[in-house]
């Protein structure tokens, strides 16, 4: 990797906060949008299930409908698009399409798949782990998706101030599947206020507590 694309990521990595006023009534190219996806779906995740579920939302009908579950936020209705980013409960029924290919193409032996599908079916005994890693995973791949929106000229408000019970039934979400956030994005219409943050003597510990 190059300085010059080095210092372009970490200039990103620097640029992106919190938007909460957008430009209302702009359209995101479709383009633009499937890069966003695309992106968010490159995140790492355990055993590379890729434990989420993007729900686009972008027809103004639909986000007016979103507005009073997430306790009347403006930017879900002003913003270009709402994504809700989910998380997979039942993401062990990705292993086959997962490993399935791995092994016809070479990269893994038939051993070595049965294995991990071994070890995924065991852990997903539990409900606890289940979510906990729908959650986690689904979370990389939001912020995967906010540093791609702003890479692309947009910005980005993550929400959790919504009622999730009521979420899931405005937009007949599967029980398969549990919210994790909410991502307005669009063109800002005001720049987002400055935003503190620790020092990293404040956040940091040395090999052990």
């Amino acid at each position: 990797m190059s300085t010059q694309v080095q210092n372009e990521v970490l200039k990103v990595l620097e640029e992106r906060h919190s938007v909460k006023q957008y430009q209302a009534g702009h359209q995101m190219p479709k383009a633009d949008l499937e890069q966003l996806l695309t992106s968010a779906a490159q995140a790492p995740s355990a055993w590379n299930l890729q434990h989420w579920k993007f729900l686009v939302i972008d027809d103004q009908a639909h986000k007016e409908k979103l507005l009073p579950i997430a306790y009347g936020q403006k930017q879900i209705v002003e913003s270009s698009v709402v994504i809700a980013v989910l998380g997979d409960l039942e993401a062990n029924k990705n292993a086959e399409l997962v490993f399935g290919p791995a092994v016809e193409g070479g990269f893994i032996p038939q051993a070595v798949k049965d294995s991990l599908v071994s070890q995924i079916e065991n852990v997903y005994q539990y409900p606890q782990v289940a979510r906990d890693e729908a959650i986690r995973n689904a979370s990389l791949a939001a912020m995967n998706l906010m540093i791609a929106a702003k890479a692309l000229g947009y910005d980005t408000c993550p929400m959790g101030g919504y009622d999730a019970a009521k979420f899931v039934e405005a937009f007949n979400v599967p029980a398969r599947y549990v919210p994790v956030m909410l991502i307005s994005v669009g063109l800002a219409a005001t720049p987002a206020r400055p935003s503190g943050r620790l020092t990293l003597d404040q956040i940091t510990v040395a090999n052990t507590f």
